[in-house]
């Protein structure tokens, strides 16, 4: 005779032969999803540039809209309870994209919570926002790296006068002008479609508008509008020189935020229903994936030498500029890029409090050679969109790092790589922990 307590003993056992713990139930994210959706519409009503883009049911944008403000301690709290609960999910051996979205949620709703505290008067220093809302930190860059770079550019710039004053002269031979801009951006914007589309099977309905705007920030801007449309805006206040065509063309739209944007829409809110990326809050994580992507996106789209010949073959020509010195201009830009970090040490130094807005302003005119005008705007960035700026220089160099591990140099292969990255819910740490 069996006594009872071996018999629930042996039915345990039974129930546990295929795995003891929590039943998988992957489909409980659903629910999860649509609260962190939520949850970011109801913090875009403290900040109207929280939401950079937002496709999902009306009724729901219509709800948030309509209601009283959440108080932004509430909202932290309710996203790191989603939080929380999103990482307790069992989700059984699903296949790799569940597991990468249940990462996506953890991750984005912690950035959420971490984003209305700040939003609500938590100090934090310049790197502690960005690891709570990004997920990194860029390494600090000393002024002695950056004098090294500015002896060289020294010796390569030709006139007279201070550095930066000689480097603002000898590029004003390289502005595209006004009347032509529109005309050379289409031509490097056409180029950039059509060599994602050779390696790319993106939809037949896909589309964007350009704009042309004033008094921004920024260079660049890529609005989603969902449905697999961008609208591209281009600062015209600032000059716009003749290399910035292909770089603006592809970070804003083939292969960068456009293609981003609506591969995500394609392959996981039309295909597999995940209504997470119908929403998208500007300082969380997967900013530092789209911004990776798009600085990246002209390395990709054009191999060693072609972006130099494109440019020389075509867009001077339609510039109107002087095609013997594209190659010298060329050797120059290349030492320059070495100061693209400038812009993130100013705003560690400056956010941090450790300079004013005006020796900021100089600092950057000094070591980014900009002029007043351009370094004021660039403080204005800092000011608007805070540590958001370690999402380009760490993001490109997370995404070229990833690629490196994943294709070598093949460039066939890096395009197989880069559309696995653009169409999944890959977040930094799972650029900096892909496994061998």
């Amino acid at each position: 005779m069996i006594r009872p307590f071996r018999r629930r003993f042996l039915l345990v056992l039974l129930l546990c032969a295929g795995g003891c713990g929590p039943r998988p139930d992957p489909a409980r994210l659903d629910a999860i999803a649509e609260q962190y959706v939520k949850t970011v519409l109801a913090l875009g009503r403290h900040d109207a540039g929280e939401v950079d883009a937002y496709y999902g049911p009306p009724a729901w944008k219509a709800e948030a809209d309509s209601a009283a403000p959440v108080p932004l301690p509430q909202l932290a709290s309710r996203a790191e309870s989603l939080a929380t609960a999103a990482e307790k999910v069992a989700i059984g051996k699903a296949d790799e994209m569940v597991g990468l979205r249940q990462r996506f949620l953890v991750r984005q709703l912690r950035a959420v919570a971490a984003r209305a505290r700040v939003m609500n008067g938590d100090s934090l220093t310049f790197d502690d926002e960005s690891r709570a809302l990004y997920d990194v930190v860029a390494p600090p860059l000393a002024d002695t790296t950056i004098d090294r770079t500015l002896a060289e550019l020294d010796r390569l710039i030709p006139g007279e006068g201070s550095l930066t004053d000689r480097w603002i002269r000898y590029q004003e031979q390289f502005r595209i002008p006004a009347d032509r801009v529109d005309t050379v951006f289409r031509a490097a914007l056409a180029e950039c479609r059509g060599r994602t589309f050779r390696h790319l099977v993106l939809p037949d309905s896909e589309s964007f508008a350009i704009e042309y705007v004033k008094n921004v920030s920024w260079s660049g801007y890529n609005w989603y509008q969902g449905g697999l449309r961008s609208l591209i805006q281009v600062n015209v206040d600032l000059p716009i020189y003749i290399e910035r065509a292909v770089d603006l063309a592809a970070h804003e739209g083939y292969p960068g935020h456009h293609v981003y944007n609506l591969m995500l829409e394609h392959e996981l809110v039309r295909k597999r229903g995940w209504v997470e990326y119908t929403v998208y809050p500007l300082f969380a994580p997967q900013s530092l994936m789209a911004e990776g992507t798009a600085v990246v996106g002209p390395d990709v789209a054009f191999g060693a030498g072609e972006k130099v010949a494109f440019e020389q073959s075509v867009l001077f020509p339609l510039a109107g500029l002087d095609t013997s010195r594209a190659r010298t201009y060329r050797e120059i830009l290349r030492v320059t890029e070495r100061l693209s970090g400038v812009q993130v040490e100013a705003a560690r130094r400056y956010l941090d409090r450790r300079m004013s807005r005006d020796s900021t302003i100089a600092w950057v005119m000094h070591y980014r050679l900009y002029s007043r005008d351009r370094a004021e705007r660039s403080v204005r960035f800092m000011e608007k969109y805070r540590s958001y700026v370690v999402n380009y220089s760490v993001g490109a160099d997370l995404v070229r790092g990833w690629l490196d591990h994943q294709a070598g140099a093949d460039p066939e292969a890096r395009w197989t790589a880069f559309r696995r990255l653009l169409a999944s819910p890959r977040l930094p740490a799972d650029l900096r922990d892909a496994p061998d």
